[in-house]
């Protein structure tokens, strides 16, 4: 694994699921829960694919859906109660069926990068509920917030344990 970008490099990214921890996320340790972590990044994944067609209700309304089906999970920082987060997301790939993304958490509180959450999620066509090529229009899409970042000045730190197949 190569080093994390830095905080300001993340920050730069659109935000998503801002908030303050509640006191009702925190465990026995005095910080958020570890299941908070994960939840949180994949509320912030959830509203960052709307902007690439896939919309929330998609299941329902295309009959199309994501599945999440590797993840890999790295803590650098505890977040407690009262510390303002957010969510950036950083499109690694994509496949015919599957896309590559870096999720972070950041303690936007203390200006560092808490979590990172790498995953790798599927297209699934919710009627056979078994993997199907990208719409063509959100492969388009997703292919141009992939070249978009390309620009960017760092990269991503990956786990090296998994890829797009």
């Amino acid at each position: 694994m190569t080093a994390q970008p830095a905080y300001d490099q993340v920050a730069a990214l659109p935000a998503y699921s801002e908030q303050a921890i509640p006191a009702a996320f925190e465990d026995f340790n005095g910080h958020l829960n570890v299941r908070h972590y994960l939840g949180i990044a994949s509320e912030g994944l959830d509203e960052s694919l709307v902007e690439v067609g896939i919309p929330q209700n998609w299941p329902l309304a295309a009959g199309q859906a994501v599945f999440s089906a590797e993840h890999h999970l790295t803590y650098f920082s505890e977040l407690r109660t009262g510390d303002r987060i957010s969510v950036r997301v950083r499109l690694v790939g994509r496949s015919r069926r599957a896309a590559h993304v870096v999720v972070y958490l950041l303690d936007d509180s203390h200006s560092r990068v808490s979590y990172v959450m790498e995953e790798v999620l599927l297209h699934m066509d919710m009627e056979t509920r078994k993997t199907s090529d990208w719409p063509e229009d959100v492969a388009d899409r997703i292919d141009e917030r992939l070249a978009e970042e390309k620009q960017l000045p760092w990269v991503p730190a990956l786990s090296g344990s998994m890829r797009l197949r």
